[in-house]
């Protein structure tokens, strides 16, 4: 009897942790973790408000806050060539603050800047992917080229007469890479305001530009540019009559728009598995994908670990791209 009451009470003890376990996995808490988030949590963006990596911040973090049962808060930290943001994050060592980027936006930092204050291998863990920010080659329509073929071989013919514009970061030295590669004298044209370098396309001032579809769409709808390649390795459901670079045998102007959001070196691994785990699976629902499309981004969920490689590989890429244009590590 003795014994069939310890083994009834032991029962009972191994079912209340069962249901114990349970309720942490509901609750999205790894066993033995501490509880998180245990305040508001914020996501800073190296952006004013209204840029794609912006949206996509807001659309992370309704979903995260339902999920989360705190509030999570955009604050919007533009300038400084994304340092101020960086910094802000690796200074702070919040567990309750993170960053959320284009990696475009730091990979080339080690190339441009003699202090960093961070590094990011120690200071910066990519958490999840989220999306991709889709990235074109746009050319005046009264140009008259329909293929990148096509404006690579006028622009052999016309040395020094076109002139483009880039998104000031990892864009414009992907397209430096680009032109060196193929020996091209192609003018580079910098605008404070993006949308105004649309603008000057649409008109045949400026004969290119590559940046976002979401800055060349307007202009592209207006019948005043034409859009001749993607960056992606693959087409684009959203504009899928345009073919991708690699397609048309220019694997320089390879480039994907890869955002996502990163946490400081405080983080413990449980907990940056399970907060990547969780923002990728906002990435996921529909109405997110959806909100994401009409903003010019494709959702791109992935955990840290995919999040890493494809960082590395974009690091590498950009050290390739120095090399090849004369460009030394500043850091």
């Amino acid at each position: 009897m003795k014994f069939f009451r310890l083994s009834a009470a032991f029962a009972g003890f191994v079912g209340l942790l069962a249901f114990a376990n349970g309720a942490q996995a509901q609750s999205g808490q790894v066993p033995g973790a501490q509880a998180w988030p245990t305040k508001p949590v914020k996501l800073i963006v190296p952006f004013a408000p209204g840029a794609g990596a912006d949206i996509g911040a807001r659309l992370a973090a309704d979903g995260l806050s339902r999920k989360w049962g705190q509030a999570v808060i955009v604050e919007n930290r533009p300038g400084g060539d994304s340092l101020i943001a960086v910094r802000a994050v690796v200074s702070d060592n919040d567990d309750h603050q993170f960053l959320f980027t284009p990696t475009g936006n730091f990979t080339p930092h080690p190339f441009r800047h003699e202090k960093l204050g961070y590094v990011r291998e120690r200071d910066l863990l990519p958490i999840a992917r989220f999306s991709n920010t889709i990235l074109a080659v746009g050319v005046a329509s009264s140009l008259g080229v329909k293929t990148l073929p096509e404006f690579i071989e006028l622009a052999r013919k016309r040395p020094n007469e076109l002139n483009v514009v880039t998104v000031p970061g990892i864009t414009e030295l992907v397209w430096d890479g680009f032109a060196k590669s193929l020996d091209l004298k192609i003018t580079k044209v910098p605008f404070t305001n993006l949308n105004q370098g649309a603008a000057e396309m649409a008109t045949g001032r400026i004969q290119g530009m590559m940046s976002s579809l979401a800055i060349m769409q307007p202009v592209v709808q207006g019948n005043g540019a034409r859009l001749i390649a993607v960056t992606s390795r693959t087409r684009v459901p959203l504009i899928g009559d345009v073919p991708t670079a690699l397609e048309q045998g220019v694997p320089s102007l390879l480039l994907e728009g890869l955002v996502g959001m990163f946490g400081p070196r405080s983080l413990s691994p449980q907990l940056r598995k399970r907060i990547g785990d969780e923002v990728a699976e906002v990435a996921r629902q529909p109405e997110i994908a959806e909100r994401l499309r009409a903003s010019g981004q494709t959702p791109n969920p992935g955990g840290a670990d995919e999040f890493s490689a494809d960082i590395i590989a974009q690091e590498k890429q950009v050290a390739e791209i120095a090399k090849l244009i004369g460009l030394s590590r500043k850091d």
